[in-house]
């Protein structure tokens, strides 16, 4: 009978000290996240991260408008020169440090100045920013950047805190602190990254999961089967192919948004001794991959009527997209014509993708379609972050990897193909593209703007230092347990009011 006392005693406890209503949600990502500070990450799904993580001055709503978030409002001077932001007061780090004005400056100065940054060209019309009281800031500018704002709802306008940056420096990714929702608990790469709810988060009453785990899983009918299974709550980016499945599973929920990104590939056309080869050095041999493709055909296949074709940066119902360069009709006799003209019958390709089925199953159409032009082209895949890691390393000739848009039509263009542009991993350098994008980021007019991306657009769809395919919708599946996700354009997963029951 003691024992028997001793265990449900025992037990009781264990229950008690238990968190009955405890909301842990799972997430399945695509790929694992690169290196987790804002001023150094590049990829899509580390946004995604930070999204819980680290909020930033401003976001960006389901209807893509720029709203507060960190920056309760803010003003441009009539000649578009400063830009001057009211802060939130009731707002700390995850280390207590107290966010302000001083707070923003020195994050803006890191992204500018630590030599890891990729935040520099998104910052580089920023002359100055300092602290005009103690929750105010004054952005001054070289020149006027309509383009700004759009960059602060993302990396760029993410908040660390001062005093873990100061004493990370370049190792803060291993450890980040920052003020969003929820707080960093562990990484192991390629395997989870685990936040927990932040009890002094300034909108704490709107959060309602106690712990969030992302878990990197490429493979997506592995992703589908452990949300079907249990083992997660929800995933994001669902193969298109399982749309109909999730539709007609009462177990699930299935939520799209059509994206403002692209899929494209990335020709080495200057990074280091790879670009030494006919396909970087010779753009008759661009051209010819570009008509040998039939983007139609392969976004039908592929994403089952969920996406669109493209051979631009922006989508064609976009108002940015130039009309006057339609996305190209397979030719294939055009294509074995710029081939022979540049000196070539066949010529081999090493195409380096990520090692996710979709991708794959994209590549092995297009491989196929192109090999008709007298291309051969090897598939080499390697996990994402290693993919992006070789492309800025110039380890590479032609790469495939996704962008995932911005608001701004800056953001989708100026950062990858002006000469000094932070994620330039194709090293793609024309002085007179530099000086249209570098325009189009100062006039506030968009009518101004939209001829200065159509004359870039001229050239570089002959350059084509990147060769676009197409843009896809966003795709989440979830449990029927969990409520309150609104999707978004941009892809990014918002926890605020999302609750599991």
């Amino acid at each position: 009978m003691k024992k028997a006392r001793l265990l449900a005693t025992l037990v009781a406890g264990i229950l008690i000290a238990a968190p009955a209503s405890a909301a842990d949600l799972r997430i399945g990502l695509q790929d694992d996240a690169d290196v987790l500070d804002p001023a150094q990450s590049r990829t899509f799904v580390g946004r995604i991260v930070y999204t819980a993580l680290c909020d930033k001055l401003v976001d960006v709503s389901p209807t893509l408008e720029i709203v507060p978030q960190l920056a309760t409002d803010w003003k441009w001077s009539d000649d578009g020169s400063e830009l001057t932001m009211n802060l939130r007061k009731d707002v700390v780090f995850h280390d207590e440090t107290p966010f302000n004005a001083a707070a923003v400056v020195a994050n803006i100065q890191r992204s500018q100045t630590l030599p890891e940054s990729r935040r520099k060209s998104e910052l580089s019309s920023v002359k100055s920013v300092e602290a005009t009281g103690d929750y105010q800031v004054k952005f001054t500018l070289k020149s006027p950047d309509a383009s700004l704002l759009a960059q602060l709802t993302d990396r760029s306008g993410m908040m660390v805190s001062p005093t873990a940056a100061k004493e990370l420096g370049a190792n803060f990714g291993n450890k980040p602190v920052c003020s969003g929702p929820f707080k960093f608990v562990e990484r192991v790469q390629q395997d989870r990254i685990v936040l927990e709810k932040f009890a002094h988060y300034w909108n704490a009453a709107n959060i309602f999961i106690d712990k969030v785990t992302f878990l990197p899983i490429p493979d997506s009918t592995v992703r589908l089967a452990n949300l079907q299974s249990g083992d997660l709550d929800m995933l994001e980016r669902l193969a298109a192919t399982d749309a109909a499945a999730v539709k007609a599973n009462s177990n699930l929920t299935y939520a799209d948004a059509i994206g403002v990104g692209y899929l494209a590939l990335y020709t080495n056309i200057a990074n280091g001794p790879r670009a030494d080869n006919p396909f970087g050095k010779d753009k008759r041999l661009r051209q010819a991959f570009s008509l040998a493709i039939d983007r139609e055909a392969v976004n039908q296949v592929v994403y089952e009527g969920t996406s669109v074709a493209g051979n631009q940066p922006f989508p064609p119902n976009s108002p940015w997209y130039d009309k006057d360069i339609p996305v190209p009709a397979r030719d294939v006799e055009k294509a074995k014509a710029l081939m022979k003209e540049a000196g070539f019958e066949t010529l081999d390709i090493d195409l380096q993708i990520a090692n996710n089925p979709v991708q794959m199953q994209m590549m092995q159409i297009i491989q196929s379609m192109v090999a008709e032009a007298g291309f051969n082209v090897k598939l080499r895949t390697t996990e994402f972050a290693t993919l992006l890691s070789e492309q800025t390393a110039g380890n590479y000739q032609l790469g495939r990897s996704d962008w995932s848009g911005r608001v701004d039509p800056d953001g989708n263009l100026h950062q990858f193909v002006t000469c000094k542009g932070g994620i330039n991993d194709t090293k793609y350098c024309n002085p007179e593209v530099d000086t249209l994008l570098n325009d189009a980021r100062a006039s506030t007019d968009n009518t101004v703007r939209k001829q200065k991306y159509d004359a870039a657009a001229q050239i570089l769809n002959d350059d084509l230092p990147i060769i676009y395919l197409g843009h896809q919708a966003w795709i989440w599946a979830l449990k029927k347990n969990v409520t309150g996700f609104v999707p978004s354009p941009d892809g990014m997963i918002r926890l605020q009011g999302v609750k599991k029951s």
